[in-house]
């Protein structure tokens, strides 16, 4: 049937061939158009507390079966940040893990949170408040304390790694004490430095062209610097590259200087840690939210079925109107 501007009513296909992506940076729904993909699941990343949060779980998969109907898609959010100073218990500044990113096809995809960091100073070194959460990626040790565990629960693919140990004693104002980094996709957080009381840096995500072209995912986040004295402010571990959030550097005895960053969005990337200085402590970086990536193969894609007389001709004589 001819319209008035020259169109015709064809059939609900676009002859397009390129590969279709559809990208989910929040929860929803996914209608498949085809029966397998390339697919990209990132999970939350977790909080600093005075160590860096790690780095959501990361998984890549290639190819992945996709069912005749629609699938649920849930993106996980980042940790939420603390402020370690100041609780009323122990337990209220312990750092947040994320939440899990999950595909819900007839064979789930779930990419595990991120564990959150480090925290807390006592005379106890094996005070649980010291050691990194596990996650995806594990979270910063604090002195006194080790990384979380990566890849937990395990998968294959690894989705993370460890998370770095903090150094030194706690519970004391002696020097050389630091705080270490949390774990990203492709590299362990890194251990607190021996020599001075700086933050370690985040462990490295992995990159994946899947979106077309090269982004980096789930980077850990850096350990925060720490000042007992009045020596000059120590600085904070760099974030992982993949979106993980450097961590606080510290200045003596002063509040909300050294204020942990978050882990970018739709990254999964760790948050930083809280500087720590004296009787203050700021707020520790947010984990950085998750995200879904889906690459279906080239083929012919449902559309609107009105087409211009042009591209009629044009489709019918390249023999793609179907």
């Amino acid at each position: 049937m001819a319209l008035s501007n020259g169109g015709i009513i064809g059939v609900d296909n676009d002859p397009t061939t390129a590969v279709k992506i559809t990208s989910f940076t929040s929860s929803g729904t996914f209608n498949p158009a085809d029966s397998q993909c390339n697919l990209l699941v990132v999970a939350g990343g977790g909080s600093g507390a005075y160590a860096g949060g790690g780095a959501g779980g990361y998984r890549a998969i290639n190819p992945h079966p996709l069912p005749g109907a629609a699938v649920t898609v849930t993106v996980g959010a980042g940790g939420a940040s603390v402020n370690p100073m100041g609780q009323a218990t122990p337990s209220a500044y312990l750092a947040n893990n994320g939440n899990n990113t999950v595909f819900a096809s007839a064979t789930p995809i779930t990419s595990t949170a991120g564990g959150g960091g480090g925290a807390g100073y006592s005379n106890t070194p094996t005070n649980p408040l010291h050691v990194g959460k596990a996650g995806g990626s594990g979270g910063g040790g604090t002195p006194g304390g080790v990384g979380g565990a990566g890849n937990t629960p395990p998968t294959s693919p690894s989705q993370g790694n460890n998370g770095g140990n903090g150094f030194g004693y706690p519970g004391t104002f002696a020097t050389n004490r630091g705080t270490a980094g949390g774990g990203g996709a492709g590299a362990v957080g890194a251990n607190s430095p021996t020599d001075n009381d700086a933050g370690a840096a985040g462990g490295a995500g992995t990159a994946n062209t899947i979106s077309g072209s090269s982004v980096t995912y789930a980077g850990g986040g850096g350990g925060s610097g720490q000042n007992e004295g009045p020596g000059a402010p120590k600085a904070g571990g760099a974030g992982g590259s993949g979106g993980g959030g450097a961590g606080g550097n510290a200045s003596t005895h002063t509040p909300n200087s050294g204020v942990g960053v978050a882990g970018s969005a739709n990254t999964g990337g760790g948050g930083g840690g809280a500087s720590f200085s004296g009787p203050a402590a700021a707020a520790s970086g947010a984990g950085g939210s998750g995200i879904v990536i889906v690459s279906e193969p080239a083929g012919i894609w449902t559309a609107s079925g009105v087409w211009n007389m042009y591209d009629q001709y044009t489709y019918r004589t390249d023999g793609t109107w179907l």
